[in-house]
C-alpha cells in the first residue's frame, strides 16, 4: 500500500534551530488549545442536554451520579489537553538550554581553560573570555508556520 503525504516527512533533525522549535511549539500549542476548546464545547452540550432531559425513574442522587459518570471523562480530557499545551513552553525552554545555552557556556569554559594553559599567569583575571551571547528567539517566529520553515530548510 502506497502512502502519500502532502508535506515534508518528519524527522527529529528538523528541530536544529531555535526558531523552528519555537514555531513547532507555537503551532502545537494552538492545536492543543483548539482541541481543548472543542472538548469543552462537547462537555457543555452534554451537561446541558442531561440537565434538560433528566431520565425518569432515577433518584436525584442516581441521576447526579450517572451525569457525573458520563461527563467527567470530558473534563479530564480537557484538563490533559490544557496541561499538554502548557508543556510546550517547557519544550521550548529545555531545547534552548540544552542545545544552545549549556553548550555555549561549556565552550566558553573550555576556551577559558585552554587560554589559561597557554598563557602564563601574569595577572589574575586577564585571561577570562565572556561566554558567547545566545540570541533570544525572534518575536516574529510566533507568526511563522513550522511546516513552512521545514519546507524552506529542505529546499535549501
Amino acid at each position: 500500500m502506497s502512502r502519500t503525504t502532502s508535506g515534508p516527512e518528519w524527522s527529529g533533525d528538523m528541530l536544529t534551530q531555535p526558531e523552528m522549535v519555537e514555531a513547532f511549539a507555537t503551532q502545537l500549542r494552538g492545536v492543543l488549545k483548539s482541541q481543548g476548546q472543542f472538548v469543552a464545547e462537547v462537555r457543555e452540550e452534554a451537561e446541558a442536554m442531561w440537565k434538560a432531559n433528566k431520565p425518569e425513574g432515577y433518584s436525584s442522587f442516581e441521576a447526579w451520579w450517572r451525569h457525573r459518570w458520563v461527563v467527567s471523562p470530558f473534563r479530564e480530557i480537557q484538563e490533559h489537553l490544557e496541561a499538554a499545551a502548557k508543556l510546550t513552553f517547557d519544550l521550548e525552554a529545555r531545547y534552548r538550554r540544552g542545545r544552545h545555552e549549556i553548550p555555549a557556556a561549556r565552550q566558553a569554559a573550555a576556551l577559558e581553560k585552554k587560554k589559561a594553559k597557554e598563557t602564563p599567569q601574569v595577572t589574575a583575571g586577564t585571561g577570562t573570555v565572556p561566554p558567547k551571547p545566545v540570541e533570544p528567539p525572534t518575536a516574529g517566529a510566533g507568526g511563522r508556520d513550522f511546516l513552512d520553515l521545514v519546507s524552506r530548510e529542505r529546499s535549501a
